[in-house]
């Protein structure tokens, strides 16, 4: 039979009663001649917790330390698991990131996976254990513990997948699967039963909060399948059934998906928008200021530039809203005057909506027709941010919720 690897996130392990539940849903599948490897999150809400104590203690954490504290939830749930699987009557065997090792860069809070040590994994596996590994953790070339950042566990579980060339990698949610857009926001949002793997990827870039960005790129780079399937169904469900659940992520594009031109809607609140004024317009100013941002390890997304007027323009780029004092502070402090710029202003209010498909590639008006939908709406476009599969548009954050209402109906999605 296959290897498969399982991740349980937070909701799902987020009790005694959920882990005993997981470990059945394990069960079946090792009692169907299945190798597993489950990667699960720490408990719901644990990370945040150990967060809190961090900064009660240390306003501004160690980065290093920081990792030291956070690492621990998952180093509690693989123990758990472990035994609510033994109890299950499974042997069952539980390694921290850095036992098997799981080996990273040294970016403490964001670090990168290089590489997994496979050995001590097929050995477990292949004396009929179920190999329980922690999410969201590894080891540093240094020797420090390493995490992956927020919805790392995602990143890892695709990443032991890819290394021990799994069937497949299963990512058990509090969701039923990928839809066309957030039900919370738009009730009547769509469960997709396929998505290509660059969709999944503008989708998670760009606010949908399933899955993990790195995780996607991952399973696209190491061609991993991938599905999104919920935990909180029966764990005694038939195994046929479960395995045909949920979203499959997908390498290849068929009739149907050509046919749509926009497969959901996505949204990030968590943006902000900076504009340095008055750069002199000359080579090598963008690298300077976006060189700073980067070596400070903040994301920049949209990136505009105005033309130039007498010898200036105005460079606008947008940051996660996390990060927006942070980048402030060091375009005010190290590179407003080492530029010459005139002023450096910002707006923490502005949200991000996306209408992502590969029909774009084969259907024209998209654009206009996103365009002409806000603008029935009375929502102003700030920045405009496009691919060949997606329209990003930066608005005022108050509006998010009405623009991803009106695209949504717009575009049909309620209806395919």
């Amino acid at each position: 039979m296959a290897l498969v690897v399982h991740k349980y996130g937070g909701t799902s392990m987020g009790s005694i009663d959920r882990i005993k539940n997981v470990a059945r849903r394990v069960a079946k599948w090792h009692n169907a001649g299945h190798q597993v490897v489950v990667v699960p999150s720490a408990m719901s809400g644990e990370t945040n917790r150990l967060i809190g104590l961090a900064k009660e203690i240390m306003p501004e954490p160690d980065q290093r330390e920081l990792d030291m504290v956070t690492s621990t939830g998952e180093q509690v749930s693989v123990g758990l698991l472990s035994m609510a699987l033994m109890q299950q009557g499974k042997q069952a065997v539980s390694f921290t990131g850095w036992q098997v090792p799981v080996k990273t860069d040294t970016s403490h809070t964001k670090a990168r996976i290089q590489s997994i040590d496979e050995e001590k994994i097929r050995e477990n596996l292949d004396a009929g254990k179920v190999v329980i590994i922690a999410g969201f953790q590894g080891i540093s070339e240094d020797g420090n513990i390493t995490t992956l950042g927020r919805g790392g566990s995602d990143t890892s579980a695709v990443a032991v997948a890819a290394a021990l060339k799994a069937s497949e990698c299963l990512i058990y949610t509090d969701v039923d699967g990928v839809y066309t857009t957030d039900p919370r926001v738009v009730t009547d949002a769509r469960r997709l039963k396929k998505i290509t793997f660059e969709e999944m990827l503008e989708m998670a870039s760009l606010g949908s909060k399933v899955l993990q960005t790195r995780s996607v790129e991952l399973a696209g780079n190491y061609h991993v399948p991938t599905r999104v399937l919920s935990s909180m169904t029966d764990p005694d469900i038939p195994l046929e059934e479960e395995a045909k659940s949920g979203t499959l992520i997908t390498f290849e594009e068929d009739s149907h998906m050509e046919q749509t031109v926009i497969s959901g809607i996505a949204f990030s609140r968590d943006e902000a928008k900076i504009t340095v004024v008055g750069v002199p317009d000359r080579p090598g100013i963008a690298s300077r200021i976006l060189g700073a941002i980067a070596s400070a390890n903040i994301e920049v997304d949209m990136i505009i530039q105005n033309q130039s007027i007498n010898g200036k323009t105005d460079f606008t780029f947008t940051v996660p809203r996390p990060d927006y004092n942070r980048a402030m502070d060091l375009l005010n402090n190290q590179i407003k005057a080492e530029i010459g710029a005139t002023d450096i202003i910002g707006d923490a209010k502005v949200s991000k909506v996306s209408a992502i498909g590969i029909g774009m590639r084969s259907h024209v008006g998209v654009a206009s027709k996103m365009f002409g939908t806000l603008s029935e709406e009375g929502i102003n476009i700030l920045m405009i941010s496009t691919s060949e599969i997606k329209i990003s548009v930066i608005i005022d954050e108050k509006y998010m919720e009405l623009a991803v209402r009106a695209l949504h109906k717009a575009f049909g999605l309620e209806q395919m």
